[in-house]
């Protein structure tokens, strides 16, 4: 049987009715290091950590998440590059024979060896006579890259005859302007809509056959709108809106927990009723941004070009498809969340009851309500470096050339002539621990995420319990600072035990992630179960695991709390603390689901807000042109809505923390004392005897 937590958690009297030494202080007893084998894992992984991001900042380059590579290897927009291509971002194909080959059913060239430069802006065909773009200036062509932007890319007329019967042959220098092109994020899409002006003085000056045809749009277009540009520019949005995160995402979400946790200390009896119809109207406000963005609302939708354009011409994106989805997804999330939200305004009298106990000691422990700086300060440092580690992991790889077995030739300006050995394209290859790299560089940030959670609400539990511990008062006898005597505790004895119970949350979590992401692949490759029975295994075994994501989160929490207390390692705290809940669950969920359900709500109200205003701020023309302009908002707004809901987690903690604490520690101090507690502070006793409000929670 367990020992007795009175004896150890202050100077009153036991159960066996001993006296600890008035010497010993609160929650003093023989404590030691618990887990250090999970702690040294820990620390290795940090350094782990670090040497992955290392790998990320030397071979990553986030330019390659917006922009494409020339017929160099360069990234357009570098101005590292040779030339300097600091201005120049765009990609243009030069050669509509090579891309109208490369869509071609009947051809296998592809896309990537067709010849591309870097352009400040797409090239339109001229209504009087044909335009050219010529290579970079180099070898016996005698201009600087200023003179060549200043010449509309265009130095034919200066081209010795011999060149310029190979720029007729498509071979360059020179390449005609015959298609019409738009900026479509930041390449330049070719309309299959060839201008008879442009394509008359070709032909007269004696140009190779160019094959007008949709075959020209649709390559370009399949590029552009692949799987693996789409989630490019999808990080890089992460990237350029990193203004939007630290607003958004950082520093609006602790104004909003403050301020709740503030009006939980003053009006506590308002809250439950003011945080449900807040959440009702921030849901419908988000949704409605979702539509707005989707187009099914007003003309405020996105659209994938990029700068001054034919209003009549529209280009469809996967960008696009994917807003409608999450248009679609927020909608039944709106429905249900307002369903269930209105059906437990029954309970929320329960609530009330609930959080004036936490409210009293919020007021009596103060440094409860600013210990969360603490944990969020390290955070935020601990994001900044982990999402500029991941926005190079991602654009990590070597530009290589491709090995192409396309019949082409191109004229090389140094060498002086025409050159058919290396006329391929360049693309960046991404090798199989790249991918690991990035796997493991997500679950860091996971297990960072819940380690710093974790311990925050370690150090609240131990606080909280002091408190109880005491009588529910401040008598000398309590340390003047007890949140800085938890931390000590927890830095000292437990910090092992929370980077294990941390690392089982974030094992379940990636698990469950590895089979939604096999899932996801053999539906795309028509391998799923088709059968009821595989279906049904399928879809049972995503809510087991579902379920045991819930219980291993709910069993930490009570985890950590029992940790604070006692000391002991992860393992035995888990089994007293879910011995605890099962032999009082009848009192526990009397006063804990309501209130649990009310602190969720308003962790969304805060993360919902937070992802409200990552909309608006997206919404202004910073981010609409430019280099700056953002593919999709979807990836911004979900980051500020996690990192806002993280936040939230933090601040809140000091109330949800607070009330599982004295629960817990209720519970243990009625085993102790056959059934009567005698450490409880009066509010909590009123609250859990109250029979009317059982009868109410039961109906």
């Amino acid at each position: 049987m367990r020992g007795p937590l009175g004896a150890v958690i202050g100077k009153y009297p036991s159960s066996d009715g001993g006296v600890a030494e008035k010497g010993d202080g609160i929650i003093k007893h023989n404590r030691k290091c618990r887990d250090v084998v999970f702690l040294v894992i820990f620390i290795a992984f940090w350094v782990a950590m670090i040497v992955n991001s290392s790998f990320g900042f030397n071979q990553g380059n986030p330019l390659r998440l917006t922009y494409g590579l020339d017929y160099k290897g360069n990234v357009c927009g570098d101005r590292h590059a040779d030339p300097d291509l600091r201005e120049l971002e765009l990609r243009y194909w030069v050669n509509p024979n090579q891309v109208y080959e490369s869509g071609s059913k009947d051809n296998q060239a592809k896309l990537s060896n067709a010849r591309t430069i870097c352009l400040m802006d797409c090239p339109i065909p001229s209504e009087d006579s044909l335009n050219w773009v010529c290579d970079y200036p180099e070898g016996e062509v005698r201009l600087s890259v200023d003179d060549w932007i200043d010449r509309n890319y265009d130095y034919f007329a200066d081209l010795t005859p011999d060149l310029r019967n190979t720029s007729l042959q498509l071979q360059g220098p020179c390449y005609p302007v015959i298609f019409p092109s738009v900026n479509v994020y930041w390449s330049c899409q070719l309309i299959a809509r060839a201008s008879n002006v442009s394509l008359r003085h070709w032909k007269e000056m004696g140009g190779v056959n160019i094959v007008e045809d949709i075959a020209v749009d649709k390559s370009i277009h399949g590029l552009i709108n692949s799987r693996s540009l789409v989630l490019k520019r999808y990080v890089a949005d992460v990237g350029k809106s990193w203004g939007v995160l630290i607003v958004c995402g950082g520093i609006l979400p602790v104004f909003l927990s403050v301020i709740w946790l503030l009006m939980i200390r003053h009006f506590v009896a308002a809250m439950p009723w003011i945080t449900v119809v807040l959440f009702n109207g921030l849901i419908v406000s988000v949704t409605m941004f979702y539509y707005l963005k989707a187009g099914w609302i007003g003309n405020d939708s996105i659209s994938p070009i990029i700068g001054e354009h034919d209003p009549y011409y529209h280009v469809s994106a996967r960008e696009i498809s994917h807003l409608h989805a999450a248009a679609v997804i927020m909608t039944a999330v709106m429905i249900i969340s307002v369903l269930s939200s209105i059906a437990i305004v029954r309970r929320i009298l329960m609530a009330t009851s609930v959080l004036k106990v936490a409210a009293k000691v919020i007021g009596e422990v103060q440094a409860l309500i600013i210990f969360p700086i603490i944990p969020y300060a390290i955070l935020a440092i601990f994001y900044m470096f982990w999402f500029s580690a991941a926005l190079h992991l991602f654009s990590s790889g070597r530009v290589v050339q491709n090995d192409c077995n396309t019949n082409c030739c191109a004229y090389d300006l140094k060498l002086r002539r025409v050159s058919c050995d290396r006329c391929c394209g360049y693309s960046i290859q991404y090798t199989s621990h790249i991918a690991v790299a990035i796997f493991f560089h997500l679950f860091g940030g996971y297990w960072a995420t819940q380690f710093f959670v974790a311990s925050s609400a370690t150090v609240i539990a131990g606080s909280v319990a002091t408190y109880y511990w005491a009588r529910g008062g401040t008598s000398p006898e309590i340390s003047f600072l007890p949140v800085l005597s938890s931390m000590k505790r927890l830095l000292r004895y437990s910090i092992g035990s929370v980077a294990l119970g941390s690392l089982i949350v974030s094992f379940i979590e990636s698990i469950r992630f590895i089979l939604e992401a096999l899932r996801r692949k053999l539906k795309v490759s028509n391998s799923a179960p088709e059968s009821w029975f595989g279906r049904m295994v399928y879809n049972s075994s995503q809510c087991l695991l579902r379920c045991i994501g819930w219980t291993i989160k709910s069993v930490n929490r009570n985890a950590y709390i029992l940790i604070a207390i006692t000391g002991k390692g992860f393992f035995k705290s888990s089994e007293i603390a879910t011995d605890l809940i099962i032999s009082n669950i009848l009192r526990i969920g009397k006063v804990n689901v309501i209130g649990d359900v009310i602190l969720f709500l308003g962790k969304l109200c805060v993360s919902l807000a937070s992802a409200l205003f990552a909309f608006l701020m997206l919404d202004t023309h910073k981010y609409n042109i430019g280099h700056n302009k953002i593919s999709s908002p979807i990836f911004p707004v979900l980051v500020c809505w996690f990192l806002g809901y993280v936040v939230a987690t933090l601040f809140f903690a000091v109330v949800e923390m607070s009330i599982d604490t004295i629960i817990l520690s209720f519970c243990q101090d009625s085993e102790e004392h056959q059934g009567t507690a005698q450490y409880a502070p009066p509010l909590l006793l009123a609250t859990l005897n109250d029979q009317t409000e059982m009868q109410r929670l039961t109906q």
